[in-house]
């Protein structure tokens, strides 16, 4: 390579350059709403009394530590049984116990993962619930 090459590697910078920012100046400005569960199920709707297992803002929050820890006290520990902050109980399954009331998993699920962009594991070992037409 020889001195005077310089303009062929300026040019071939500020392409490189262009093009790993050109994403990030794409997308500057543009926001994505945040999306908000929809916890309308039909089984959801028989409920006398509309609470989760735990409050909102604590499932909110912390549902996948208490995922992680009903896994493991479920499978490592063998115990079924969860209290919550309030003294009831419930069955420690995720499939009969969460998705019996949020059986709408595209909507209940899937809208938040994909924002917060993680992919969460679950369904590796689960199956995945069918949905049901509202």
């Amino acid at each position: 390579m020889r001195i005077y090459d310089g303009s062929k590697i300026l040019i071939g910078l500020v392409i490189f350059v262009g093009l790993m920012i050109f994403p990030f100046l794409y997308n500057l400005g543009k926001t994505n709403v945040k999306p908000e569960p929809k916890i309308d199920t039909p089984e959801i709707q028989k409920l006398a009394e509309k609470k989760c297992i735990e409050s909102k803002a604590f499932m909110q929050a912390q549902h996948m530590k208490l995922l992680y820890n009903w896994r493991d006290a479920a499978v490592r520990d063998g115990e079924r049984i969860y209290v919550n902050s309030e003294g009831k109980q419930f069955t420690i399954s995720l499939q009969n116990t969460c998705m019996h009331c949020h059986s709408n998993k595209k909507k209940f699920c899937d809208e938040c993962h994909t924002y917060m962009a993680v992919q969460p594991y679950c369904w590796n070992c689960h199956i995945a619930p069918k949905e049901k037409a509202t």
